[in-house]
């Protein structure tokens, strides 16, 4: 195929599959826009090439046992993450209220904390639940480039307008901590919070701890939970989950306090991982990054 027919191809599919389709949900009563999106999970060109490689690798690991119902949850999960953008844009947090059902609570507004969370459900609403419920919670990103946004002008766009969005959301400046964790420390200080999925693959950083998932090892980031060990800074995780039946959101907030050793935070940390993707594999957004997480031969 000719270079501008691929690249029309790609930024067609990415209109459609970060757009045009998830975007429904900002016309849409959301009762039935979910329905609509379950009959467009049943379509296996939705999110093909990532669905299938996410697939892949949970067959590999022994998590997708009916490959059917595990595309179909993997696919859905996928459309309405990229639709709480939409709707997030749209709806109040009276219409949050109604959909969200909420276990645990957050630290008191004005206490310093670092809240977790991991590429898992879709987490935009745990972020409108965080502020409405009067944190000052400053995102922790990163830079968005990469030869992932070459010749995908859609996807950059959607990126950063998702990226946007987070920021207003929470009300905070994003922090880039790509090389230094000052300014995290600085909004400690102050008295506020941040917020990182901290689930990312070790090649992406420097500095790792060896923690156990699925009953494998895994290399994840440390340089965020070391910050919280060494200044005493209670760390509070969260998870936002889809009910696939209804549409229903559910956050669930665990207090894990102050952790003075790394080694055993990072374990902690990760065993909400851990027991979220056990209650929904599919739910688990980074499957397809899989061989960058998991140590070859190690069980």
């Amino acid at each position: 195929m000719p270079p501008f027919l691929s690249r029309l191809r790609t930024e067609l599919r990415d209109l459609l599959e970060l757009v045009l389709l998830p975007g429904l949900a900002a016309v849409l009563p959301w009762p039935l826009c979910f329905r609509l999106f379950r009959r467009l999970a049943r379509w296996d060109g939705l999110y093909r090439q990532a669905s299938h490689a996410a697939l892949a690798e949970a067959r590999a690991h022994g998590w997708a046992v009916d490959g059917v119902d595990w595309l179909l949850k993997r696919r859905l999960v996928t459309l309405v993450d990229h639709a709480d953008f939409y709707l997030s844009r749209t709806r109040s947090d009276a219409w949050l209220r109604r959909q969200l059902r909420v276990q645990g609570e957050w630290p008191a507004p004005g206490s310093a904390a670092v809240l977790c969370t991991f590429h898992w459900g879709a987490g935009m609403w745990g972020l409108r639940h965080m502020r409405a419920q009067g944190l000052l919670a400053h995102p922790l990103v990163a830079p968005l480039q990469g030869a992932h946004f070459r010749g995908r002008a859609v996807l950059h766009w959607y990126a950063r307008a998702r990226t946007a969005e987070v920021g207003r959301v929470l009300a905070c400046a994003a922090l880039d901590v790509s090389t230094s964790l000052r300014p995290a420390l600085r909004a400690l200080r102050g008295g506020e919070q941040v917020v990182a999925a901290v689930d990312v693959p070790s090649d992406q950083v420097a500095a790792t701890e060896g923690v156990t998932l699925l009953g494998r090892q895994v290399r994840m980031p440390k340089a965020l939970l070391r910050l919280a060990a060494e200044q005493r800074i209670p760390v509070v995780l969260y998870v936002t989950g889809l009910d696939f039946a209804t549409g229903a959101r559910t956050l669930r907030i665990v207090s894990l306090g102050v952790r003075e050793e790394v080694s055993a935070l990072a374990q902690e940390v990760f065993e909400e991982l851990d027991r979220a993707i056990r209650q929904e594999p599919a739910a688990w957004h980074f499957w397809g990054e899989a061989p960058r997480f998991f140590s070859p031969g190690v069980q």
